[in-house]
């Protein structure tokens, strides 16, 4: 196994062991930057572009769907740990399926219809996969529709570590003593995330930098982009 494929293969790892506590985190609003930031910064990236349905990719407990639902927005969630689509189906607001990125574009077109935004909220902790991800979202979209992105911000989360693309360590600091063996995950500049989508057909339309209110710092970033004009 390929060092990309197994950090891929730890990342899974992680999130299936943790999936009960951090499941209980989200509902529980424990954690602060979502509480404060993120959580409302995504949803209004969403209602920017008021779509009538959203494929939400990498779901978790369903939480985005509850709260898009509301809004008259019908939402399709996929995450790839049956524990986390369980819970989000007990909790309801919208339809949930297990299932990871390449099962659902193989799916595609005739499995999953497409939806007016495809929505990735601190869901993109690959290499490989999430290059696969970009160059099939096309086909994910309706005409006019819009993908969005929010991640952890370059700026702010890349800590002492060199600027350059590759896989740092995962960390639960902040996190409860319930939460263990973190995933590790693929770091991109901006100016990779950038060319990421238009090497894919992407071309972005806004880049919102959310900031945390104390710190005055970037929570995040979100991308928001639709399919280039061919």
């Amino acid at each position: 196994m390929g060092d990309d494929a197994a950090h891929e293969a730890q990342v899974l790892a992680s999130w299936q062991a943790n999936a009960t506590p951090w499941a209980h985190a989200v509902r529980a609003r424990a954690i602060e930057s979502r509480r404060l930031v993120t959580d409302q910064a995504i949803i209004e990236a969403v209602r920017s572009r008021a779509p009538r349905s959203v494929l939400d990719l990498g779901c978790g407990e369903g939480w985005l769907a509850r709260a898009l639902s509301p809004l008259g927005i019908d939402v399709l969630g996929l995450d790839v740990v049956p524990q986390l689509v369980e819970a989000a189906q007990r909790a309801g607001g919208g339809r949930f399926r297990v299932g990871d990125y390449s099962q659902l574009l193989a799916d595609a077109p005739s499995g999953v219809p497409r939806s007016d935004a495809v929505v990735c909220n601190f869901a993109l902790f690959g290499a490989e996969s999430v290059v696969a991800l970009f160059r099939d979202v096309p086909r994910l979209l309706t005409p006019g529709g819009t993908f969005i992105v929010q991640t952890l911000h370059p700026w702010t989360a890349g800590a002492e570590a060199p600027y350059r693309d590759g896989w740092r360590e995962g960390s639960w600091q902040g996190f409860s003593s319930a939460f263990h063996d973190p995933p590790p995950w693929y770091f991109r500049t901006l100016q990779s995330w950038i060319q990421l989508h238009s090497t894919c057909g992407l071309r972005l339309i806004e880049l919102r930098e959310p900031q945390h209110p104390a710190s005055a710092r970037p929570a995040s970033v979100i991308f928001l982009s639709s399919v280039a004009a061919g």
